[in-house]
C-alpha cells in the first residue's frame, strides 16, 4: 500500500457535499478508484451499472465503489466504507451489492489490499460457457496470475458467492465466476486492475489459439521454470 508521511484529517467538501475529515490516505484511495473504474468503463469490461472495486483501509474497514452506478461516472464522494462485516459506516450512497465477494476474499487472504470486478467480454464468454483459462500456453499469464479456475455458479449478491471462490483463493489471483464475469487481487488497486487486463488478454489468446487448431502448451519443465522467474520478478517489483 501506499505510504504517507502524515495521517493529519483534512476537512473535505466535494460536489456539494461534505465528507467531513479525511486521511491524505484516504483521499488518494478514492481517487484510485474514480480512476481504475473509469478506466474499466473505457475498456469495456463494466457496462452499464457492472463491475465494482474495493479497498482495504485497514484491518476494520473497506472502501468500495457504490450499487447502481457508472464505473465511468464515479465521483470520489460516491465511495462507501463499510466494516469487514459489511455493515456501512460512511458514505451517501449504498455499497455495492457484491461487496460480500469482496469481503471473503479479504477474509481468505491478508496479503490482498485491493479487488476488481468486471466483465470483460471475452473472459467473461469462458466464464458463460464453464470453461477455465487452464491451458499454460502463455508465459505471461505464468508470471502474473497463474491459469484461471472457474468457480461454480452462485446468485450474484448472495452468500454463495463467497462460498463459491473458496476452493481457489489460497492459490489463485484471478477467478473466473460461471455465467458472470472475472475477479482479480492483489496488493494494490494497479496490481488488481492489471490483473484483469492480463486475463482478459490470456482469453483472447486461448480463444485464437483454438480457432487455429490449438495452442501447444508449455512443458512441466518449462512450468517450474517460469515459476522460478516469476518470484524473481516479484522480489524485484516490489
Amino acid at each position: 500500500m501506499t505510504q504517507y508521511l502524515t495521517e493529519d484529517a483534512i476537512q473535505i467538501r466535494i460536489d456539494g457535499n461534505n465528507l467531513g475529515k479525511m486521511s491524505a490516505m484516504e483521499i488518494d484511495l478514492r481517487r484510485q478508484l474514480v480512476r481504475f473504474g473509469r478506466s474499466m468503463h473505457r475498456l469495456g469490461y463494466a457496462p452499464a451499472t457492472a463491475g465494482n472495486l474495493s479497498v482495504r483501509m485497514d484491518a476494520h474497514r473497506i472502501l468500495a465503489t457504490p450499487t447502481g452506478c457508472s464505473k465511468g461516472l464515479l465521483k470520489i464522494s460516491d465511495m462507501v466504507i463499510v466494516d469487514t462485516e459489511g455493515n456501512k459506516l460512511s458514505g451517501f450512497r449504498n455499497v455495492t451489492s457484491e461487496i460480500g465477494m469482496h469481503l471473503a476474499v479479504y477474509r481468505f487472504r491478508p496479503d490482498v489490499h485491493a479487488i476488481v470486478h468486471a466483465h470483460p467480454p471475452v473472459a467473461t464468454a469462458f466464464a458463460a460457457c464453464r470453461k477455465p483459462l487452464d491451458e499454460p500456453i502463455c508465459s505471461e499469464i505464468i508470471m502474473t496470475t497463474g491459469v484461471v479456475p472457474l468457480a461454480a455458479y452462485a446468485t450474484t449478491g448472495t452468500d454463495e458467492v463467497g462460498a463459491s471462490l473458496e476452493p481457489f483463493l489460497p492459490t489463485s489471483d484471478a477467478i473466473l465466476l460461471a455465467n458472470h464475469g472475472l475477479l482479480t487481487y492483489g496488493c494494490t488497486l494497479l496490481d488488481a486492475f492489471m490483473k484483469t487486463e492480463s486475463v482478459e488478454h490470456f482469453a483472447k489468446v486461448c480463444l485464437l489459439a483454438r480457432q487455429l487448431g490449438g495452442a501447444v502448451p508449455l512443458t512441466k519443465e518449462d512450468l517450474e521454470k517460469l515459476e522460478r522467474a516469476r518470484m524473481r520478478y516479484k522480489q524485484n517489483a516490489s
